[in-house]
């Protein structure tokens, strides 16, 4: 990895924590809160920035800053898009499949989303492939538990429950992102040739 790309991603990554941070301060202005979703559209987006307590804010950030250094060869530039379209996009999906989510705060939901398309865009990298593929494995498992048996550790440790759904949504349109990236890669390809 350049210098240069290193300092770019420890920027974005400062100027994320940092923002979270801010929002953690008046956090109830920003949850996702299903009683103003159309009268506070902004929350669409700072839900997920904001969290139910400094440990949740802390285990969140923690995973979101080794993303970057896990997976090198893909852009910031990817990781600001998915961050702008995957939050919208999960809190519609809160609103019109699951009414009966009322509040909701966190990053996990995009960041489980946000390693699913990073460990499929690193799929076409031969000498990382088996590293991507362990990566989806751990995620695609993890969902799986979830979804089965249901999360108490990590609700234990944040004092509040967790809410799978969040990261159901976030890894699907996590791949769903990624898979459309690589497939407009590929025309582009083909196009230039």
């Amino acid at each position: 990895m350049k210098d240069i790309d290193v300092k770019k991603k420890i920027i974005f990554l400062a100027l994320c924590i940092s923002l979270s941070a801010c929002l953690q301060v008046f956090q109830h202005v920003f949850i996702y809160w299903r009683y103003s979703f159309f009268s506070e559209p902004w929350r669409w987006w700072t839900a997920h920035w904001v969290h139910v307590g400094w440990m949740h804010f802390f285990l969140n950030m923690l995973a979101f800053v080794c993303l970057p250094f896990i997976f090198p060869h893909i852009r910031t530039r990817f990781f600001c898009l998915l961050l702008l379209l995957e939050a919208p996009l999960i809190s519609l999906c809160f609103y019109y499949l699951y009414s009966n989510i009322e509040a909701y705060a966190g990053l996990s939901g995009i960041l489980h989303g946000l390693y699913i398309a990073a460990a499929i865009l690193y799929l076409p990298y031969k000498k990382e492939r088996n590293f991507a593929l362990l990566v989806l494995g751990l995620v695609l498992v993890k969902l799986l538990w979830e979804n089965t048996f249901g999360q108490v550790g990590t609700a234990e440790l944040i004092g509040s429950p967790v809410l799978v759904e969040a990261h159901l949504l976030g890894a699907i349109w996590g791949g769903i992102f990624a898979i459309m990236y690589l497939f407009f890669q590929q025309q582009r390809k083909r196009c230039s040739n």
